[in-house]
């Protein structure tokens, strides 16, 4: 004899729509189909930071990926949370991306309310908090872990902050970075890092670094100079934020590629 099954006529009769899909959901969640924790989404690497004598640099490759499959070549990864500093995000582009944006708006609220700058302890503990929020869906496979850098002014000093998917905060005191590429970029850093690097020296390290995590790992883009294509990268220090120009990097990127 068949198996009888979890509903019954009269559950369709009172079924809210013509969903099946919300029948299943209703009276049997269990044989609803299962992606155990894998997610089919753009994923985006690398992001990294690291300390000259002057503040923070901050650099992002462009690449996105699903899969195996390059997603998108040109994705911003880095941007101005307010005028002191930076954010970053590796890991799945929506949710990272939301991250990105409700941040900025979460500091522009504040200093419109308030009438100055919230203090860069409160920035940081403003993103832990995000980040703890978001932990269902990493727990989903839909991770997005952010990098954040700035000046602070009560300290007189660049700082930069690295996250662990349940939003736990670590300071970094040389350079700090996340995404599957970091851990290439990190030993080129160990080579290269001075705290006493200019803002010049800084900026080709971070291109440098770039450049060895996408040799190793694919799902980290380097400076593309066919497509004009090049890392975003920033220099923060007490007058505040600057974007390196494009021209500059494409110079940079064409005297250090190997």
């Amino acid at each position: 004899m068949p198996e009888r099954l979890p509903y019954s006529f009269s559950d369709l009769m009172t079924a809210k729509g013509s969903s099946f899909y919300g029948l299943l959901r209703d009276t049997a969640p269990h044989d609803l189909p299962r992606t155990d924790g894998v997610v089919d989404a753009p994923h985006g690497t690398t992001v990294l930071a690291l300390h000259f004598r002057g503040g923070v640099v901050m650099a992002g490759d462009r690449r996105a990926t699903t899969g195996h499959l390059i997603a998108q070549r040109n994705l911003r990864k880095l941007e101005p949370a307010d005028s002191h500093s930076c954010i970053a995000f590796a890991g799945t582009v929506g949710h990272g991306l939301d991250l990105v944006r409700l941040f900025q708006l979460e500091l522009r609220h504040y200093e419109k309310i308030e009438g100055v700058e919230l203090s860069f302890p409160a920035k940081v503990n403003r993103l832990s908090t995000m980040v703890r929020g978001n932990l269902d869906k990493a727990m989903q496979g839909m991770a997005a872990v952010p990098l954040f850098a700035g000046w602070d002014p009560a300290e007189e000093r660049g700082r930069i902050f690295t996250f662990d998917i349940s939003g736990a905060p670590a300071e970094e005191d040389d350079f700090g970075g996340t995404g599957s590429g970091w851990y290439f970029a990190k030993g080129s850093l160990k080579k290269l890092h001075r705290q006493d690097m200019t803002r010049d020296e800084a900026v080709g390290a971070a291109l440098r670094a770039l450049f060895d995590a996408a040799d190793d790992d694919a799902a980290t883009g380097g400076p593309d100079l066919g497509r004009h294509i090049y890392p975003t990268v920033a220099v923060i220090t007490a007058e505040g934020c600057d974007e390196v120009a494009e021209a500059e990097l494409a110079g940079l990127a064409s005297r250090l590629a190997p």
